[in-house]
């Protein structure tokens, strides 16, 4: 049966969690109550419905935004408790991967991932090169480094973007919607990228997608997040295909009926027309 508990402690030491974890925005609460467990090591999935809060568990690990409720721990530490300097030190440890890549428009591609290492590392203009050109190297793109964004596809694109992300070797690596937009081809290179750079470098992933194939192809751990804002499921990908949890399922087999509803909760339709029965 699909666990639907709070995770169970894993073997290896986590390097995230989110204890009893409520957040929004304003009044508007998108989180509630939420249980998280990332281990080190790992490449973890977060699924669900749009609206869920998938992106918003990723503003909270980085601390843009703060729980209304609850702990975000980052290898051991509540982030509510680091001042200025301690976020920012903590923060040089994680690496983003923004939905659609989210490059500098003006920047070449060489450029945008010498930006975090120009910004953050105290080390000479020949060291930064070679690096960039590692990074590059491992995502297929050495050959583009002269190239502007707008002359690049957008898998490429997000194969840059994904560069730059592990500049700086970051313990944690956020990716949000890395398949979104892309083929066939360019979404299973992708899976595989952050698979394989997952394993060669000792990061560990937090991966917020939609798709449920590439996604449990790549994934050790997955969470179920409904549209209300709570982890219905988790485990490990072959426990949640063979879930016969109702909303489990309609998710994963991508049913048009089920406790999912398509419409957003709204007055009858009869009384937003202003018609009098």
């Amino acid at each position: 049966m699909t666990n639907t508990t709070a995770p169970l402690r894993p073997e290896r030491p986590p390097l995230v969690e989110l204890q009893r974890v409520s957040a929004g925005y304003g009044d508007k609460v998108v989180l509630r109550d939420v249980d998280l467990v990332v281990p080190r090591g790992s490449v973890v999935g977060l699924m669900g419905t749009s609206g869920g809060g998938k992106t918003t568990v990723l503003r909270l690990i980085a601390r843009q935004i703060a729980p209304m409720e609850g702990r975000v721990l980052f290898d051991g530490i509540d982030l509510a408790t680091l001042d200025r300097e301690g976020l920012y030190t903590a923060r040089r440890r994680m690496g983003m991967l923004f939905q659609f890549g989210a490059l500098f428009t003006d920047l070449s591609v060489f450029d945008n991932v010498a930006f975090p290492l120009r910004e953050h590392a105290p080390i000479s203009a020949s060291m930064i090169r070679d690096l960039v050109l590692m990074k590059l190297n491992a995502v297929g793109l050495r050959g583009a480094r002269d190239l502007m964004p707008s002359q690049i596809s957008g898998g490429m694109a997000r194969r840059v973007a994904l560069a730059r992300a592990i500049a700086l070797d970051p313990e944690l690596i956020m990716y949000d919607e890395p398949f979104a937009g892309l083929d066939p081809i360019s979404m299973g290179v992708a899976a595989n990228l952050i698979r394989t750079l997952n394993d060669t470098t000792g990061a560990t992933s937090l991966v917020v997608s939609h798709d449920v194939e590439e996604c449990f192809a790549i994934c050790d751990y997955a969470y179920l997040m409904s549209s209300q804002g709570k982890v219905v499921a988790h485990g490990p990908p072959q426990e949640l295909n063979a879930s016969e949890d109702p909303e489990v399922r309609q998710f994963i087999r991508g049913e048009p009926d089920g406790p999912v509803r398509f419409h957003y909760p709204a007055r009858p339709l009869a009384e937003d027309f202003g018609v009098r029965p």
